[in-house]
C-alpha cells in the first residue's frame, strides 16, 4: 500500500491514493496566487482546509508501507516540485 505524505509548512499529513486531484488541485491555489484547499483525512472525518499560496513550502513524498521485505526505505522520490512556482 502507498502511502502519501504531504509536509505543509514543516507539518506532515497522511494521504492515501489517489492524490492526483489534491496536487492539481493544490498546484492552481498556489498559481491562483492562494487559495484553500481540503485535505482530507486517513482515515473518515472532514479533513482540515489548508490556505496555500505562493512561496509555502510543500513536499510530497510516497511510502510504501507494503511490508514486502525488501531492504529499499519505502521513499518514492516525487514527480513534482511545487516550491518551484
Amino acid at each position: 500500500m502507498i502511502v502519501n505524505r504531504l509536509t505543509v509548512d514543516g507539518k506532515d499529513y497522511f494521504l492515501p491514493e489517489p492524490v492526483t486531484e489534491l496536487r492539481t488541485k493544490i498546484l492552481e491555489a498556489v498559481k491562483a496566487g492562494g487559495g484553500y484547499v481540503n485535505i482530507p483525512p486517513l482515515r473518515g472525518g472532514p479533513g482540515v482546509d489548508i490556505l496555500f499560496s505562493p512561496g509555502m513550502p510543500v513536499v510530497w513524498t510516497q511510502i510504501d508501507v507494503g511490508g514486502d521485505g525488501s531492504a529499499d526505505s519505502g521513499i518514492v522520490e516525487p514527480d513534482a516540485d511545487l516550491d518551484s512556482l
